[in-house]
Order: C-alpha cells, then structure tokens, then sequence
C-alpha cells in the first residue's frame, strides 16, 4: 500500500513540476511570436537597440527560432508528466530535460553573476534601464524555468525507477499502480 501511494506521489509531482515546465515554456513563446509579429512591450528593455533595429536574423532566429524552441519546450514538458515512461524514449526525455534545465540555469545565473560584478564591463548601448530589468525579471525568470525543468526531469526519473518491473522468483510482477 505504500509503495502504491509514493508511486501516485511521484507521479503527481512529476504532472504538477511538468505542467509548471511546459506553462513557462508555453507563455515564453507566445512572448517571443508577440515580439516576432512587431510587438515591442518589454522587447526594448530586454534587446535594447536590436528591439528598434529588428535587423532580419534577429526577428528570425532570436525571436521566431525561440518562440519555436520554446514550443519545443513545452512538448518536451508534457512527455516528461506523462506517467509512466519507461525506455529509450524516457531516457532521452529526461537528458533533455535536465540540459534544458542546465541552459536555462547557467544563462540566468551566468548573467547575473556578470552584471552583478560588472566582470564584463558593460558595452555602452546597454542602458542601465537594459540592466535593471535583466536583473530583476529576466534572469529570474530563466532560474524559474531552468528549476522547473529540472524538477520534472528529476521526478520523471525517480518515477521511472519505481515503475521499472520487478522480478520476483515466479517471475516479473507488475509496477505498482
């Protein structure tokens, strides 16, 4: 009976973790097809003269390529709730979703490391509006998603061990439900 019900615990951190992951994701796209489609509502305080200039490989790769990845993302978010996932497949789920976790991490406290040390010696075009608002929106806002990706990915693999089958001497035995 308890193993039942750690099993139903796990799962349902992972859907809840999932569905926090694939949210995050989710609302940076549309965030990122706003701006692509020539909204600018907190595209200056984030690309700062590039949000003026839209010169064509940024709307094309920094604002419709994220936007896509970002619904890769949320993709990603929901085949790590699903419960169970056993296989090649999970693992690969959860590889990706632990080096999202890892990117999503290293550039939200990356950059905040490096503007809060000013070690990089800030380029002139960044104003210190630009600065603000990386450092008390947008870096956050990466930790979040890199901590909810890597949440999902670490219950989708306590998950996977607890419904892997075990073997007993007559033989396999069904996961616990």
């Amino acid at each position: 009976m308890n193993r039942e019900r750690a099993a139903t615990d796990g799962c349902e951190r992972r859907v809840l973790w999932g569905r926090l992951a694939g949210s995050w994701a989710a609302v940076f796209a549309g965030l990122h097809f706003y701006w692509a489609l020539g909204g600018d509502v907190g595209l200056s305080i984030s690309a700062g003269p590039l949000a003026t200039e839209r010169p064509l490989w940024f709307v094309i790769a920094g604002l419709w390529g994220v936007g896509a990845l970002c619904l890769l993302g949320t993709v990603l978010a929901w085949i790590l709730a699903k419960c169970p996932l056993q296989g090649v497949p999970a693992l690969l789920a959860r590889w990706s979703g632990w080096g999202v976790s890892t990117l999503l991490l290293a550039r939200g406290i990356g950059i905040e490391v490096l503007l809060l040390t000013d070690a990089t010696h800030l380029d002139p075009s960044v104003s210190g509006e630009q600065r603000a608002w990386t450092l008390a929106l947008w870096n956050p806002w990466f930790i979040a998603g890199g901590l909810a990706f890597g949440l999902t990915a670490l219950h989708a693999g306590s998950q996977a061990q607890e419904c892997q089958p075990r073997t007993t001497a007559g033989g396999p035995t069904a996961p616990p439900r």
